[in-house]
């Protein structure tokens, strides 16, 4: 690891607010089974954490999409790597991502996902850039609203390192 990494979000006030919106979603939910579907790579540690957490019965599947490739800049060019292995139709889906910067990303998973008829449908992400928004779409429930730096840890890479980071950190230019 060659660049300096700040704290931005500690890894205590990740994890209490995993538990907030789990709770959230367990209340909501209640008496229901929810069908998550991560968005790899970067959702796998927030969408095993939030699982965990979460007092109601729960599948997962997942998806892969890229617009980023190995640079810290999105290329707006949004490519389907691989589709979800069961069908969502009839289910209470929540669509769990890292973060939401440009939205083309998940509007492009929305869109597909609506077209698959699921009972209902939600977005949870860990992480929401509202400044970077070039596609009108907001998550339905998220942790925290980060300012416009490129975003480290939790399952965030920067060319696929510090996915690890038990924290949310920004690389110091």
């Amino acid at each position: 690891m060659d660049e300096k990494i700040n704290v931005l979000i500690s890894k205590e006030e990740v994890e209490n607010r995993i538990q907030e919106i789990a709770d959230e979603i367990s209340a909501k939910y209640a008496g229901k089974v929810v069908h998550l579907v991560g968005v790899l790579k970067g959702s796998v540690f927030f969408m095993c954490e939030l699982a965990k957490r979460l007092s109601i019965p729960v599948t997962m599947d997942f998806m892969s999409v890229s617009s980023y490739g190995n640079g810290t800049k999105s290329s707006g060019i949004v490519k389907l790597i691989k589709d979800l292995d069961e069908t969502i139709e009839g289910r209470d889906v929540i669509l769990v991502e890292d973060i939401m910067d440009s939205g083309r990303t998940l509007s492009y998973l929305v869109n597909l996902m609506k077209e698959r008829k699921p009972a209902s449908f939600m977005i949870v992400t860990l992480l929401d850039k509202p400044e970077r928004r070039v596609v009108e779409i907001n998550p339905d429930m998220c942790c925290f609203k980060v300012p416009d730096r490129f975003v480290v840890g939790y399952g965030l890479d920067c060319a696929q390192k510090y996915r690890n980071l038990p924290y949310i950190g920004v690389i110091e230019e």
